[in-house]
């Protein structure tokens, strides 16, 4: 089974993560942000991730910290989980609908860290979060998954169903990149022999 456990602690965020890749969607998440909680909620369900997070922030200031050294964390989990990449698809793309939104995520885990995000967000907040935290963790979780990761919205006016979309699509993007191919399960997908 891959899982990671990650403990990652700074003056301003003390986070503990695990994540199960072959879970069955369980989630139990406490980041001190409501909004955050309900998208890591959706992306542990959609992937199939199973994933518990606590993370001690200081929220009292705003999100951003959480937000990202969240994003940092998960990303560090994923790499774990994976370890020399061995079997992996590698690749994962996703176009989905959340009502009037239509968002687009394709990722490699190539090993090189790289967020091409187009998604523009209407609102500025959704309830207390600012919605240009939604870029930060998606650049955070990249930068420490080590994945080229691109972000499309296609359509959409609400920002909660954007955003929602993203995480959604997110998870999987990365349940399919992360499955093992069984035509491969003994070779790094890339012709360079290392990821």
């Amino acid at each position: 089974m891959r899982e990671a456990e990650i403990n990652r602690k700074t003056a301003e965020t003390d986070i503990r993560l695990r994540l199960v890749l072959e879970g069955t969607g369980r989630a139990d998440i406490f980041t001190g942000c409501g909004f955050l909680d309900h998208m890591l909620n959706l992306f542990a369900c959609h992937g199939r991730f199973d994933l518990f997070v606590e993370c001690k922030g200081d929220t009292q200031v705003d999100y951003h910290h959480s937000v990202e050294d969240i994003g940092i964390a998960l990303g560090q989990a994923f790499s774990q989980c994976l370890g020399d990449k061995r079997g992996i698809c590698r690749y994962g793309s996703v176009i989905l609908p959340m009502d009037e939104a239509l968002v687009l995520v394709a990722l490699d885990i190539s090993g090189r860290s790289y967020l091409g995000w187009e998604a523009e967000i209407p609102a500025q907040k959704v309830g207390d979060f600012d919605c240009e935290l939604a870029e930060e963790f998606a650049a955070a979780f990249a930068r420490s998954a080590g994945i080229t990761l691109h972000i499309r919205k296609l359509a959409g006016r609400n920002s909660h169903h954007i955003i929602e979309a993203v995480f959604k699509a997110l998870a999987r993007a990365m349940a399919a990149a992360c499955a093992v191919n069984p035509d491969m399960r003994d070779e790094i997908p890339s012709s360079k022999g290392i990821l």
